[in-house]
């Protein structure tokens, strides 16, 4: 990869069904722009990768550990590696940033999408 990349550049990739995401990645580091469709769900699970993100547009309903939380713009989460979470965006849909460490190689394989991502808009 570039050191230097648009964002519209990046191929996205289809996460779970209605969630997007583009990624830039580093030797140990991801971070990616993750879109969600209006009530888009990214359902219950846990991975060895530490994850640390901000909503930028639309809402979210978090729930890390059973801690549970609707955060807009500038709400952010922490999720230590193995530790459960679950996330549904709002009736609006949302965009997010995650920051995953050490880098999501579980990503490899999952199918590049046609769909242009939409954020940011021109």
């Amino acid at each position: 990869m570039p050191n230097l990349v648009d964002l519209a550049d990046l191929p996205p990739i289809r996460l779970f069904d209605g969630v997007v995401a583009r990624r830039v990645e580093g030797e140990r580091v991801t971070l990616a722009i993750v879109e969600l469709e209006p009530n888009g769900v990214v359902p219950p699970h846990q991975h060895r990768y530490e994850q640390n993100g901000m909503v930028i547009q639309g809402q979210m309903r978090f729930t890390v550990d059973g801690e549970e939380r609707t955060l807009g713009p500038g709400g952010t989460w922490r999720i230590l590696a193995d530790v459960p979470h679950a996330a549904v965006a709002g009736p609006e849909g949302a965009v997010v940033i995650d920051v995953c460490s050490p880098i999501r190689d579980d990503w490899n394989d999952l199918p590049v999408i046609e769909r242009l991502p939409y954020w940011p808009r021109s």
